[in-house]
This record gives C-alpha cells, structure tokens and sequence, in this order.
C-alpha cells in the first residue's frame, strides 16, 4: 500500500455495526454504546461525528491509519496478501475490533528487537496466518497520531469462525509479546438492524 488511508471508528447510537459486548482484556475499557460507524478516509469536514448522520451520541472516537506493514518479510507479505480475503465479505456477519496499547519498554527496543519477540519467538504472523482465509483482518496504527492506543485491529468473520478467532486470540495472548501489552480491549460486533 504506498497511500496511507485514515480510517474512523466512532462509537454511538448509529452505525453499520450492532455492539454486542466491549470487554477491558488488560487495563481501561472502553465507554459502552449500541452501534459502531466507521469511515475511511480524510473529512476535510469532520462535521459528521456529531448529528444524526453518523452518530446521535458519541461514547468513543478512535482514529488510525492504514500504512505499511512494520515487522513482516517480503516473503510473509507476499503471503499474507495472497491468503488474506477482502473486507465486506458476503457472511462476514460477525467482527472483533480489538484496540491495544504496548508499554514504554515495547517501545524502547529496537525494531529487529520487537520483530524478534513479535515473529521469531511468539510467531505472530505464522499464528494468524492459520485463520486466514476465515477471518479478514486490517491493522491500523494510531501510535502517532497522539490517540489512547497504539494499534486498532479490526477482524471480520462468519459465525461458524467465532470458536476458530476465540482460540486465535487466546495463543497470541499466552506469547511473551503479550506481556508488553498494558491495554486491551475486545469490542465484538455483529451486523444487523437494532
């Protein structure tokens, strides 16, 4: 991807996205709303977040951006991006967005020191590889852009793949990358009328 794409993700009383739990993993959780209305791209006019055309009573804004892949090979890219399915899939009915926030001492190691524990000892991008096709994914980073998190993972998958996600989620959270993670939250989803 060489353009960077802003993506917003606002909580409220409207939105694509029925809200069906928020769950706080590791630290603060996140304020409950009904539905979740996310939006790709700039808005030189950010007039929408508030009013009934998107929401008619903010509980969270989050924002982050879809770049380049930091810790992956060429080799891992190119196969992620052979495997991985489009979002908006036909029966990709349920979703998972799952914010996380890395500690300080994440952040002081190096990059080949964080590829290191991301891919090489907790198998990261090989663990996540396994769902692939049954669960779409996209990673946005929302580090730099001043906001509570550092990453905003957003997950869509049919019903019968919920059980495959769960113990997805599981593995990656018994791995030493893991440890330094400080917040997390788990916001499940479903489409559908209210």
């Amino acid at each position: 991807m060489t353009d960077a794409l802003p993506v917003t993700f606002t909580a409220g009383d409207a939105g694509q996205w029925r809200i069906d739990r928020i769950i706080a993993v590791t630290g603060d959780g996140l304020p409950a709303a009904a539905r979740l209305l996310i939006r790709e791209g700039a808005a030189e006019d950010e007039s929408w977040l508030s009013g009934s055309s998107a929401t008619d009573a903010p509980g969270w804004t989050l924002r982050g951006t879809v770049s380049h892949q930091r810790y992956t090979t060429a080799a891992e890219l190119a196969e992620l991006t052979a495997r991985s399915p489009a979002l908006g899939r036909p029966g990709a009915t349920v979703a998972s967005f799952i914010p996380i926030t890395k500690s300080k001492e994440w952040w002081e190691l190096a990059q080949d020191e964080r590829r290191q524990i991301f891919e090489e000892t907790s198998h990261h991008i090989r663990r996540s590889m396994n769902s692939l096709p049954a669960v779409a994914r996209r990673l946005h980073h929302s580090r730099d852009g001043g906001g509570p998190f550092d990453f905003l993972t957003w997950f869509e998958y049919a019903p019968e793949s919920v059980a495959d996600f769960d113990e997805l989620l599981d593995e990656l959270r018994s791995t030493e990358e893991w440890i330094f993670v400080e917040r997390e939250v788990e916001v499940r989803l479903s489409l559908g009328s209210q």
